[in-house]
C-alpha cells in the first residue's frame, strides 16, 4: 500500500492529524495489515478511517497535533471518553466495535515493533452489538427474481452482465466483492463445473457452479463489447471500467420495486438466501461454511437461527393449537 507522506498526514479537510513519526507509523501499519496479514482492502480502508477519526478527536482534546508519546500516555478513561463521544454522534454499536478492534490492532503492532506500549487499550471492553440474523429472500421470491434474470430474450450486454452477477450471488453464494473481482483466469474452470474464488484474506476456495451460472457468464462474455484481459475483472461498467457494487445495488432496488420484495432484499441477501435455502434442504453446516468461505463455523451457525425462525413461523401459521 503505497502512500504519499506529504498528504497522508492530513484528513480530507486538510487537517494535520499527527506528527511525522505518528503518521509514518500509521502508514507502515496499514501496509502491514494489507500485505503481510492479508486483510481485504475494504477492511484496511475502514481501519484507516477509524484510526484517523480517533486522531482527529485526540487532536481536539489535546489542542495540538498528536504524537506517538500521546498515544502511549492515554488512559482507559480517555479511550472510553472517545467511544462515548462517537456513540453520542450516532455511531452504531457495530461500528464502535470495529473502531475499537482497529485501535487494538494498531496498538498491538506498535508494541510488536517496539514503538510504544499501552495496556489501556486492552482494558476497554467491546461495545455490545444487538443480536441480529440474516434476512434471506423466501424461496418463492428468490425463484421469482432469478426466473426473471434467467430470461435473456431481447436483452443487451448489460442485462446479460447483471444476470450473471446476480446468479453468482444466489446460485454460488459469492460476496459481491468476490463476484465483481472475478478475472478470466478465475472463470476458466467453470466449464468443469467449478469456480475459483479468492475470498477474504486472500484465501482461495473452489465453488461448484451450476450450468445455468456457467452459461450466464459465457453469454455475458460473448456479448460484452470490452475484451476480457487476464488479471482484470470481467464485469465492466458502461464505459469499460470495473463494475461498481453500487450498480448491482441499484439493480436489486429496481427488482424490489418490480416484484414487491422487502427492503432487506439486497445483493448480500442473495448470499444469505443461498446459505439458508441450502440448510433448509438438508445441506451440512460444514459444507455451507466451506462454500461461503467462512473462516469459523460460528459465523456460519447464524443461519441455523434463520432456519429455526422459519420453522417457528410455519408452525404458528399451520398448527391447529398455535
Amino acid at each position: 500500500m503505497s502512500r504519499d507522506m506529504s498528504t497522508a498526514d492530513q484528513d480530507e479537510a486538510g487537517l494535520v492529524l499527527g506528527d511525522h513519526d505518528l503518521m509514518t507509523a500509521l502508514s507502515d501499519w496499514l501496509t502491514h495489515i494489507e500485505l503481510e496479514r492479508g486483510h481485504a482492502k475494504t477492511t484496511c480502508a475502514s481501519y484507516e478511517r477509524d484510526v484517523r477519526q480517533f486522531l482527529l478527536v485526540l487532536k481536539s482534546r489535546l489542542g495540538q497535533t498528536p504524537r506517538l508519546k500521546d498515544l502511549e500516555a492515554l488512559s482507559v478513561r480517555d479511550i472510553r471518553a472517545f467511544m462515548a463521544r462517537r456513540r453520542q454522534q450516532g455511531v452504531s454499536g457495530r461500528s464502535l466495535a470495529r473502531t475499537l478492534s482497529a485501535l487494538r490492532t494498531f496498538y498491538r503492532w506498535l508494541e510488536s515493533e517496539n514503538i510504544l506500549t499501552n495496556p489501556a487499550i486492552r482494558q476497554v471492553t467491546m461495545p455490545k452489538i444487538p443480536h441480529s440474523v440474516p434476512k434471506p429472500l423466501t424461496v418463492e421470491d428468490a425463484a421469482k427474481t432469478m426466473g426473471h434474470m434467467s430470461d435473456d430474450t431481447a436483452i443487451d450486454w448489460i442485462e446479460k452482465r447483471d444476470t450473471a452477477v446476480l446468479l453468482l450471488l444466489y446460485g454460488a453464494g459469492l460476496r459481491i466483492s468476490e463476484a465483481l473481482g472475478l478475472t478470466p483466469e478465475d472463470v476458466a474452470s467453470t466449464k468443469h463445473g467449478v469456480l475459483r474464488i479468492i475470498g477474504k484474506g486472500g484465501k482461495e476456495r473452489a465453488v461448484p457452479v451450476l450450468p445455468v451460472i456457467a452459461d450466464a457468464i459465457a453469454t455475458y462474455l460473448r456479448a460484452c463489447p470490452f475484451e476480457a484481459v487476464n488479471g482484470a475483472p470481467i464485469f465492466r461498467g458502461e464505459k469499460g471500467r470495473p463494475l461498481s457494487p453500487r450498480v448491482v445495488q441499484l439493480k436489486m432496488q429496481r427488482l424490489r420495486q418490480q416484484f414487491g420484495l422487502p427492503d432487506s432484499a439486497t445483493p448480500h441477501a442473495l448470499r444469505h438466501s443461498f446459505a439458508t435455502h441450502l440448510l433448509s434442504s438438508g445441506a451440512d453446516l460444514r459444507q455451507i461454511q466451506e462454500l461461503l468461505g467462512h473462516a469459523s463455523l460460528s459465523t456460519t451457525q447464524v443461519y441455523t437461527e434463520v432456519d429455526r425462525e422459519h420453522l417457528l413461523s410455519v408452525y404458528d401459521a399451520a398448527h391447529p393449537r398455535a
